[in-house]
């Protein structure tokens, strides 16, 4: 029996790994998978009881990413999303939250830490050694050292490292931004506390608790000046129209991590205040709804940018974000939230459209004076306005790839991320696309065997994954039909790349805002599903490989080394069409 004279109350455990990720958001998630994918031995460190972050069941905030269905982010996030909706076709939260439990438990490189909350940070000189951290269901304490330590918590908790950061918003003048409501302050965009309405077939009142604030439709009045301004602005909405409560936000005033508590608290009264105008409003506009959920966690848009060897600017999102250390993109408008937020009579944000989409360059996701760490998600190196374009989850998750993997490179060259945009910056960038990452301004180098092929569909040579331009980079094929290399000499082939269509413009695989009762999400229909590779030897067509139940855009097989003059790629099934579509095809 275990007593006091024989047993600790506190647990101290001590790990080591290559890379301690801190942070369990879509950035968390994927710089984790991406280091260990490519053989790092990773730590992911999160506070809460599961993964996603914002996108988790417990805010629900939606996934948003770079404008135009041919700029949709892939990578690790289309992995996840098709995984998703293959075991979760009606998009239940609770489902998706194990969707991304899935994707990590699936890396024998990963130990996950979850309800696990870093509270401090050993150093030597501008090295991170070791971090602590605590888990108060376990009642544990860890030790948790590696080499390189990556910040993916939003709020930058590794600042206690002595990392170089900024909280507030820039004067104009410092970067030449013009687009600021404000400047020179420490003032953010706020928090959101989220509402689910479900349709209902019977109208009942809404009696909210004793603490909910009262609104009136003087709350909710837009200046007239506002709406003949010739910008593009954003507005509370309190109708049911597409579910979206984004507006119920509060805190940019505030300190978003100190004052979070009272933040979450003003932010509950707010949404039960809201509900009640909706519900009890006199037109009748909610008559058919119901409130469905209530978010309990804030989502949150801002708190900390630590600095990097880059500041990522206004401006340089507006050109396009034209940079040779390119490792991710964006693509949503410049999108700067009043900090006033619910609270400010008339709109609560302001829009700028830059370039869908825009580079983002290595140079801002790793510290300025701290040399083994790396970050990603709404905290990397940019100035706040151009932190409202990058903050979105779909362009954290590329950042976070993006980091997961340069550590990984990190962690087999021994040496520090700045060594890596430096002196591996090619490897970095054809290893990000080899894993169906689009880098703006270039395309991926296909295999040598490929661009030697002959072929009646050189499409599929072009390094293009995607449509581009609105030009089909692929071929289509039925059950049946399949796609053809040969060569003038034999060559030796061990494996083969393969992009299918898994349709980005289908936003369906995104979470959404209202859950179904029985609406299923299909798989796109023009996604392969069963196929299988022929080589010619020994003058006949032999089956080399099959694959079936496929839900993925990106497959990777391999095989013992053959020698052949001439494989086809044969289609067996759809998901559903009558053709399936084939963007990349290359041999190895």
């Amino acid at each position: 029996m275990k007593t006091e004279k024989n047993s600790k109350v506190i647990t101290e455990r001590e790990l080591t790994g290559d890379v301690i990720v801190v942070g369990g958001g879509l950035s968390g998630v994927c710089a984790a998978v991406s280091a260990a994918r490519h053989g790092a031995k990773v730590i992911l460190v999160q506070d809460r009881p599961m993964l996603g972050g914002n996108a988790s069941s417990e805010c629900r905030m939606g996934i948003m990413g770079a404008h135009g269905d041919e700029n949709k982010e892939t990578g690790l996030l289309e992995e996840l999303q098709l995984d998703n909706i293959y075991r979760n076709p009606l998009m239940r939260y609770t489902l998706w939250d194990d969707a991304i439990l899935s994707l990590v438990l699936a890396e024998p490189n990963i130990t996950l830490l979850l309800n696990t909350s870093v509270q401090g940070v050993q150093t030597a000189g501008d090295t991170i050694q070791s971090v602590t951290a605590r888990n108060c269901n376990e009642y544990a304490k860890y030790t948790l050292t590696a080499k390189l330590f990556a910040d993916c918590s939003g709020d930058g908790i590794l600042r206690l490292s002595g990392a170089e950061f900024r909280i507030g918003r820039e004067a104009a003048a410092e970067f030449g931004e013009q687009c600021l409501h404000e400047g020179d302050d420490d003032k953010t965009m706020g928090n959101s506390i989220l509402l689910q309405l479900r349709h209902t077939d019977e109208h009942r009142p809404f009696i909210p608790p004793p603490w909910a604030h009262t609104f009136t439709d003087e709350d909710f009045a837009v200046p007239e000046s506002e709406l003949k301004d010739g910008k593009i602005h954003s507005y509370k909405r309190p109708y049911p129209d597409n579910n979206n409560f984004w507006w119920i936000e509060y805190g940019g005033n505030l300190d978003t991590i100190a004052d979070a508590g009272d933040i979450q608290r003003e932010l509950k009264a707010m949404a039960y205040g809201v509900w009640a105008y909706m519900k009890n409003h006199p037109d009748g506009r909610c008559k058919d709804y119901e409130l469905d959920w209530i978010g309990s966690l804030p989502g949150k848009r801002e708190s900390t940018r630590f600095i990097g060897d880059h500041i990522l600017t206004q401006q340089e999102i507006l050109d396009g974000g034209k940079f040779h250390d390119v490792v991710a993109y964006g693509g949503w408008t410049l999108d700067d939230h009043h900090p006033d937020a619910f609270y400010r009579r008339g709109y609560l944000s302001t829009h700028l459209s830059p370039p869908s989409p825009f580079g983002i360059p290595f140079r801002c996701l790793y510290s300025k004076n701290i040399r083994n760490l790396m970050f990603a998600g709404r905290n990397v190196s940019c100035t706040h306005l151009g932190m409202s374009a990058t903050r979105v989850m779909a362009t954290c998750a590329l950042m976070g790839q993006a980091v997961g993997t340069a550590a990984a490179l990190a962690t087999k060259y021994k040496t520090t991320p700045r060594d890596i945009g430096q002196s591996h910056l090619q490897e970095l960038q054809t290893t990000l696309e080899d894993d169906d990452v689009m880098l703006p301004g270039r395309w991926r180098t296909v295999s040598q065997k490929t661009r030697i092929a002959k072929t009646s569909t050189p499409q599929l040579q072009n390094g293009i994954d995607r449509f581009w331009k609105k030009q089909d980079n692929g071929a289509w094929i039925a059950p049946g039909e399949f796609l053809e290399y040969h060569w003038d000499t034999p060559q030796d082939i061990t494996g083969y790349r393969l992009i299918f269509d898994s349709e980005l413009s289908f936003q369906g695989k995104r979470m959404r805002k209202l859950e179904a009762l029985k609406d299923y999400k299909p798989m796109p229909p023009v996604l392969i599903r069963d196929f299988h590779l022929d080589a010619w030897i020994d003058g006949q067509w032999k089956t080399i490989a099959t694959a079936g139940e496929n839900f993925h855009r990106l497959v990777r097989i391999s095989h013992e080394t053959i020698t052949t003059n001439k494989i086809r790629l044969v289609a067996d099934k759809t998901w559903g069409a009558p053709k399936a579509h084939v963007f990349a095809w290359d041999v190895i």
